[in-house]
Order: structure tokens, then C-alpha cells, then sequence
């Protein structure tokens, strides 16, 4: 004799189902994007090959605003800024800077075309998330990335140091807008590490690569600068903020604007480093282990589902 008929079996698979896609949902990461900017500032998203799109691929992001997205898990992508566009009302236009290529506000599938400071995430893969800051495509705009809410590491990473400012007479764009990486300017394998350079051991830190790293100690700076550029989070939101608002490390202006002014505290590299690396490890050593809990509406739903299980068993 069955222990349950197949009108009870249906049942526990309809209600199993309900509550994997229910648990899947609160492993979900919000992201949210602040711009800190004295200017607008443009988000890119590009998901992987494989990943969902998000609600937005491109969008308008004025000064002091924010918006949220949520991302499920196993979510891998990129995003970044693009500053000085310009785009009509129906969205059609380009920007001077990480602009996607794509002629309108979303960028639809496309890319940042560099140079473009970039944000890169995979979520959940092996129950933890990997995200860094990465320079490799090049700069346009100071960003950090913050975790909350989860355990693990979850250390605060970016580029906080103004690198337009600091940025080699051969690898700045027209105007001083961005920086180009070495591989971008020059296109040769030892910079792109690419060809015979495709590895750890033959592709090794260029002079251009070291002034990214020193600015920005904590960011991607070629392509294997993994053991310091890359880090990890579990059941995390993430916040990415563009310029962001340090008291002592203030880069502000829109670098597409080309209209800076007077003294700032990134006219002295040292400094500016120093201060950099100095405020991001207290960011890395705060409340960085708390775990997200589950809502009570949640663990009722739970519970809920847990006891018609057990009825019907």
C-alpha cells in the first residue's frame, strides 16, 4: 500500500516547489547605486552570458540619487559609469565616457568601450559572492562597492583616488576625461598579457600598471592581479557608489567636464594613497559579519509550509 496517494504526492511536490523558489528568492542580492557625484552619472549593466538581465541595463542616475535592483543568485556581471552624455527624450544619444556603444540609454547587451572603471560580481557561486573593482579596462570615475548584511569577509574595495588627475600623458583621452590602460593604448601582449604573455608567471606588473595600483590598492590593475583585487561575501546587498563623499579624498568634478579648479587633496599621490588604503581598511574591518536574517514573514511562510508537509505525511 502507498504511503500517500498521488493526489497527496501532487500536493507536497506543488508545495516543495513554492518553497525552493521561496528560499531561492531571499538568497537574492539587492544592489543599489548611489551617485555621490557633483554631476549625473549614467549606470551600465551587462550580465554575463548565461545570467538574467536586470531590470535596467542603462539608466539616469542625477546627483545624490540612488536606485535598487535585485539580482538572483548566481547572477555574474559587470557595471560602471558613463559621465558627460548626453541623450534626447527618447532616450537616443552617447556619453563621453564608458559610453556602451548601443546609441541609447540602455545598453542592451553591449559593453562598457574603455576606458571605464568597472564593478564585477558573480553571486552565489559556491554559496559565496566574488566582486571586485576592476582598472583593467582602464578609469573614468572614483566608485567603491560596499557589502551589508552578510558573513564571510565582505571587505569594502574601489578606486577612491581621482587616477585622471594622475594618469600618464600617453594613456590620457582627449580632454583628460579618463585613462586608458597600457593594453588599450598600446595593444602590446605584454601589457594585455595575452599571446605569450597569457599567464601569471610571464605576465607581470607594467610601469603603468604599478602607478593604477599604488593609486588604487585595492582594484584590479592587470588581468592576473587576483590575490588582491579579488573578494568574497555570503547573503549580501551590495551597495556601488560613484564618488564616493571621503572627507579627505574628495573627487567630485565631472571628469568629462574638464573644469576642476583650485587645490585637492589627490595633488599629492602619496598622500592620496595613503589616505585611500587607510580608509578603506577600517571600512573592511567594521561590522562586516552580520548575517542577514530571515524576516518574520518569511519564517512563517516557512513554518506554514513546513506544517502542511508534515499534515499531509
Amino acid at each position: 500500500m502507498a504511503l500517500f496517494s498521488g493526489h497527496q504526492h501532487s500536493i507536497i511536490t506543488f508545495f516543495s516547489i513554492i518553497l525552493l523558489v521561496f528560499l531561492e528568492g531571499v538568497t537574492a542580492a539587492t544592489f543599489t547605486f548611489i551617485n555621490k557625484c557633483d554631476y549625473t552619472v549614467w549606470p551600465g549593466i551587462l550580465a554575463n552570458p548565461g545570467s538574467p538581465k536586470l531590470e535596467s541595463t542603462g539608466f539616469e542616475l542625477t546627483k545624490g540619487s540612488s536606485r535598487s535592483f535585485q539580482a538572483p543568485t548566481g547572477w555574474a556581471g559587470r557595471f560602471w559609469g558613463r559621465t558627460g552624455c548626453n541623450f534626447d527624450d527618447s532616450g537616443h544619444g552617447s556619453c563621453a565616457t564608458g559610453d556602451c556603444g548601443s546609441g541609447e540609454m540602455e545598453c542592451n547587451g553591449a559593453g562598457a568601450i574603455p576606458p571605464a572603471t568597472l564593478a564585477e560580481f558573480t553571486l552565489g557561486s559556491g554559496s559565496q559572492d566574488f566582486y571586485d573593482v576592476s582598472l583593467v579596462d582602464g578609469y573614468n570615475l572614483p566608485m567603491i562597492v560596499e557589502g551589508s548584511g552578510g558573513s564571510g569577509e565582505c571587505a569594502t574595495t574601489g578606486c577612491l583616488t581621482d587616477l585622471n588627475k594622475k594618469c600618464p600623458s600617453e594613456l590620457k583621452i582627449d580632454g583628460g576625461a579618463a585613462c586608458k590602460s597600457a593594453c588599450d593604448a598600446f595593444g602590446k601582449p605584454e601589457y594585455c598579457c595575452s599571446g605569450a604573455y597569457n599567464s601569471p608567471t610571464a605576465c607581470k606588473p607594467s610601469m603603468y600598471s604599478q602607478v593604477f595600483k599604488s593609486a588604487c590598492p585595492k582594484s584590479y590593475s592587470y588581468a592576473f592581479d587576483d590575490a588582491t583585487s579579488t573578494f568574497t561575501c555570503s547573503g549580501a546587498d551590495y551597495a556601488i557608489t560613484f564618488c564616493p563623499n571621503v572627507p579627505s579624498l574628495k573627487s567630485s568634478k565631472d571628469p568629462a567636464a574638464a573644469k576642476a579648479t583650485g587645490s585637492d587633496p589627490d595633488s599629492d599621490p602619496m598622500q592620496a594613497s595613503a589616505l585611500a588604503s587607510q580608509w578603506l581598511a577600517n571600512l573592511a574591518t567594521g561590522d562586516s559579519t552580520e548575517i542577514r536574517p530571515f524576516s518574520l514573514i518569511q519564517f512563517g511562510f516557512a513554518i506554514t509550509i513546513f506544517l502542511v508537509l508534515s499534515f499531509l505525511l
